[in-house]
């Protein structure tokens, strides 16, 4: 049994993936570890870009609505909770990226 369509139309969905990951596996390959070096500042500093925002976003809250009720003031502390979490994820593994691509630089 054949089908008609082309079989090449069955990686078009994988595309995307393809272009994101473009930019990293160019960085390394040209750079070596001072590629990964440039990619984890670049991780570290959106995570820190996102614990601004969120805090800015927590106290922009706070002042333009005044003191808010108990439950809502707790569903504004856990969404900068969670948004916290999240980039202090994305810094420690920009650090760990920074980290490793020092010491394939001291090694080579």
């Amino acid at each position: 049994m054949r089908t008609r369509g082309s079989e090449s139309l069955i990686v078009l969905p994988l595309l995307p993936v393809f272009l994101i990951g473009v930019f990293p596996m160019l960085l390394l390959s040209l750079l070596g570890p001072a590629g990964l070096v440039i990619l984890g500042i670049l991780i570290a500093s959106a995570g820190l870009t996102d614990i601004l925002d969120a805090n800015g976003t927590f106290s922009e809250q706070v002042i333009v609505h005044g003191y808010a009720r108990g439950s809502e003031r707790t569903g504004q502390r856990t969404a900068l909770r969670s948004e916290i979490r999240f980039a202090s994820v994305m810094i420690a593994a920009g650090v760990a990226l920074a980290v490793t691509g020092i010491g394939g630089l001291l090694i080579s």
